[in-house]
């Protein structure tokens, strides 16, 4: 009788370890890692900031069994105006990057590019969240939308003095997007669309006279060794570019239930507070390096801001006219993402 109870103990026990190994082995079958591809090095800000602290936190809370290597630099190949195609062929899980780098293939998302449609980091970025639930998840079904967010606004970084709007005419200025070209030629200006890796050697070989972006590349890409004045309009800046973290259907598909509930968890609004808050710190060394570096900084009184914005109406109103040869209602974007902002407006 005892020799037989410690038989089925014996039985029991090795059952037990058994299991225990099966669970052990789907555990460890059920990691995962994925690759995440962007432009600026691993240097920037956006990447120190914000990609990396965003792919351990996820690491974190997945107890390390969902991992993101995050590779900077365009260092898995291709340009940045390719990004989104990598990922949504499956060549990368993941990318960061701007709708405004491949003009045209998100005509919904450039209505919170166009003039005087931003708020400041934060509260544009968590206007987007609402007009994305509003508009744009069609315009982004190939992919699984992590967030959009936008940077803090952009300004001018010249090699010339901008002080009426006088002189924006026939200045050369680098735009990263539609709403920036529109603007630019609103103003009498030649624009020049670029991704923003390329804003030193354009700026070093006079190619262009300024640069459309915000405080925050300053550091990373030098702009302040190649600038002399950074121009801003009174009251706001004069647009925001949008940013993209999305990720590939498939990728995100094939993620076993409870890693998708930790990735969800670090997506969409909660991870919006996190990036717009982040967007609006990153600014500040590139303003104290601009300073350091003795340049001016030149902002537009009220009557020479006031026809920047008449300009920018004009912009407007040509790009609700040219989005509705493709058959979208311009103006009710236009409407809903300004009102969107407003609600916003002051978020802290």
């Amino acid at each position: 009788m005892e020799f037989r109870t410690t038989r089925r103990a014996l039985a029991a026990l090795a059952f037990g370890l058994f299991a225990f190994g099966t669970m052990a082995s789907g555990a460890s079958a059920q990691e995962v890692k994925l690759r995440a591809h962007h432009f600026l090095g691993p240097l920037s800000p956006q990447h120190k900031n914000f990609l990396v602290p965003w792919a351990n936190k996820v690491a974190k809370e997945s107890n390390g069994r969902l991992k993101i290597e995050v590779f900077p630099s365009m260092s898995l190949g291709g340009k940045p105006p390719q990004l989104f195609d990598q990922v949504k062929d499956g060549v990368v899980d993941i990318i960061w990057t701007l709708p405004g780098y491949t003009p045209g293939r998100f005509p919904r998302t450039e209505a919170f590019e166009l003039p005087f449609v931003n708020a400041g980091a934060l509260g544009t970025t968590l206007a987007l969240q609402d007009f994305y639930d509003q508009h744009l998840k069609d315009e982004y079904k190939d992919v699984h939308v992590l967030v959009l967010h936008a940077h803090d606004g952009n300004l001018l970084h010249s090699r010339k003095p901008i002080r009426t709007f006088a002189d924006f005419k026939a200045k050369t200025i680098r735009t990263p997007s539609t709403g920036g070209t529109l603007l630019l030629e609103a103003l009498g200006a030649n624009p020049y669309h670029s991704p923003v890796p390329a804003v030193p050697q354009l700026l070093s070989k006079g190619v262009i006279d300024a640069a459309m972006i915000p405080y925050e590349v300053v550091p990373p890409l030098k702009v302040h060794e190649n600038v002399k004045y950074h121009i801003d309009v009174t009251g706001s800046r004069m647009n925001t570019s949008v940013f993209m973290l999305v990720m590939n259907k498939n990728s995100y598909a094939k993620l076993p239930a409870d890693l998708k509930k930790v990735l969800d968890a670090n997506s969409g609004r909660s991870l919006a507070q996190t990036a717009g808050r982040i967007w609006v710190e990153v600014e500040k060394p590139g303003m104290a390096l601009s300073k350091k570096q003795g340049n001016e900084f030149i902002t537009l009184n009220a009557a020479e801001t006031a026809k920047v914005k008449a300009a920018g109406e004009k912009a407007t109103q040509r790009w609700i006219a040219d989005v509705a040869k493709k058959g979208i209602d311009g103006a009710k974007l236009v409407n809903d993402a300004r009102a969107a902002v407003a609600k916003y407006a002051g978020a802290k």
